[in-house]
């Protein structure tokens, strides 16, 4: 299971790539001693070596996003798990801005922080603290504003910051179709637990990144049914599981 779990964090990412490289090295290495190239078989065991060292600097983001994924659970959940009116107000008011947003062809990226905290992120837009309401984050992404390209952050019922820079992905196997946005959502998805709400600026398709993966052409009910968990106290199961039963209802 752990290394399964292990192997789910890494895959698509530049560690597989490399792990192979590492274990191709080391088959040399074996061929090399089993047939008496010393020499050979020298100059690879160093090189082995001098390669163990520097993995951790090498797998930087990657040993850094296991220690976050770690360090998820309830005790480090944030003090802004609403009740379930607030949950529910919360939700119809950001399901009703992206739909707004999404019928005009209006680019969005919001982040709904869960149990890490993206202090780190809100730090890189402006400061905001203010109470979420549809016209507050239309207003927000408006064409040709300062905060349009950026993200928005939203911590419990209030928008914390917006303008905000996410890292991209480094998975080279999705679709070229996908432009900056998905690919900013999709690698901050795969550094936290936060949920990514993606408004396409050129479809108006509404997509969600959770987990490095990416659900897309939601419609409203849908996005109510995959927003929920985040704001609930109640449903803490993941979001993957709620997308895999509205699937099996449908």
């Amino acid at each position: 299971v752990i290394l399964y779990r292990g192997y789910v964090m890494l895959k698509d990412t530049r560690a597989i790539t490399l792990g192979k490289g590492i274990l191709v090295l080391l088959g040399v290495t074996v061929v090399a001693n089993y047939l008496n190239l010393h020499v050979i078989s020298w100059l690879l065991q160093k090189a082995v070596t001098l390669l163990f060292v520097a993995l951790p600097i090498v797998f930087q983001p990657e040993l850094r996003r296991a220690l976050e994924h770690l360090g998820q659970g309830k005790f480090f959940r944030p003090g802004t798990l609403l009740d379930d009116e607030e949950a529910q107000s919360t939700i119809r008011e950001i399901r009703s801005a992206v739909k707004i947003l999404s019928a005009n062809k209006i680019g969005a990226l919001l982040v709904i922080e869960r149990d890490m905290g993206l202090n780190d992120i809100s730090a890189t837009g402006i400061q905001i603290d203010g109470l979420i309401t549809s016209d507050f984050l239309m207003n927000v992404f408006i064409p040709n504003t300062p905060l349009h390209d950026g993200a928005a952050v939203i911590r419990g019922k209030r928008l914390i910051a917006a303008g905000c820079l996410l890292p991209l992905t480094e998975n080279r196997s999705l679709s070229t179709e996908l432009g900056t946005r998905h690919r900013a959502a999709i690698g901050l998805s795969e550094q936290c637990d936060a949920l990514i709400v993606v408004v396409s600026e050129e479809t108006g398709t509404i997509s969600i990144a959770e987990n490095g993966h990416l659900h897309r052409h939601l419609d409203g009910e849908q996005l109510t049914h995959i927003l929920t968990p985040a704001f609930a106290y109640s449903s803490r199961s993941s979001i993957l599981d709620t997308i895999r039963s509205w699937r099996e209802k449908s």
